[in-house]
């Protein structure tokens, strides 16, 4: 989770170009970020894969309401409703999109095309049916900025007691030089989100940035096999809480909608 993902941006940015809060060229800029194009496939009542300001268009008149984000991985079905094949592409994709209003979902698929040197990104989401139910395992904002709290001091007292890098100064000087770069670079949240959900959406990115680090950096002073078992076992539940606060931030414009209707 070092960095923002796909679907992440285009809930995010698809949420608030339905609400017009953005336009939708302002919309797209910020979905596509670096890559180079996105297209959506399989869209209803279209043959070929089409742009994102076409797609995003064409879900609206389709009944969508809202986007909703989904980050699934083995085991854990985070944000899903079925049905089984759309399960299985999202979690190869590690993420997809689901709508609200109508039952349809988009999953990423990544491609680097160009000559070496020169290679660029380009993204098709294919859109596939969907199961109209509520998403697997996502908790409420409140529920996810106290999760994430707990996770938060038990991992770092974990690895700090068995000396694994990533629990010290160096990971702090790491954490705050990433949140400075995304600071520059973007915007937490779009336009429309509560305060909330961008404080639960940075905090979400600051343990997966220590996970990642822990994780990266090596065996640290964990030596023996059971301190390598519990450095594993410290790592699981955080990076878990952290993928499910960052579906509850995501989707938050979606619930708070739902809950003021």
């Amino acid at each position: 989770m070092l960095s923002e993902p796909r679907s992440g941006r285009l809930a995010a940015w698809g949420n608030a170009l339905l609400a017009g809060l953005v336009s939708p060229d302002d919309a797209v800029l910020a979905i596509v970020g670096e890559d180079a194009v996105h297209r959506v496939e399989g869209l209803p009542g279209e043959s070929a894969p089409v742009g994102l300001t076409l797609a995003l268009g064409r879900l609206r008149t389709l009944g969508v309401r809202g986007l909703r984000v989904a980050l699934p991985a083995p085991g854990h079905p985070l944000g899903l409703s079925g049905p089984p094949e759309f399960n299985a592409r999202a979690l190869e994709a590690e993420e997809a999109v689901v709508c609200h209003g109508a039952a349809l979902g988009l999953v990423p698929e990544v491609y680097e095309a160009g000559p070496a040197g020169d290679v660029h990104v380009e993204v098709t989401w294919h859109c596939l049916p969907v199961r109209e139910a509520p998403p697997a395992d996502v908790p409420s904002l409140g529920e996810a900025e106290r999760e994430l709290a707990e996770a938060l001091r038990d991992a770092t007292a974990v690895l700090a007691r068995l000396d694994v890098a990533g629990s010290g100064p160096v990971a702090e000087a790491a954490i705050d030089a990433y949140r400075a770069r995304a600071e520059r670079g973007r915007e937490v949240l779009a336009p429309g989100y509560p305060p909330r959900a961008v404080r639960v959406l940075e905090l979400a990115q600051r343990v997966g940035l220590l996970v990642s680090l822990a994780r990266e950096n090596g065996h640290g002073g964990a030596v023996s096999a059971s301190e390598m078992g519990a450095r594993v076992a410290a790592l699981q539940p955080v990076e878990r809480t952290g993928r499910r606060a960052q579906v509850a931030a995501y989707n938050a414009y979606v619930e708070e909608r739902e809950r003021g209707r």
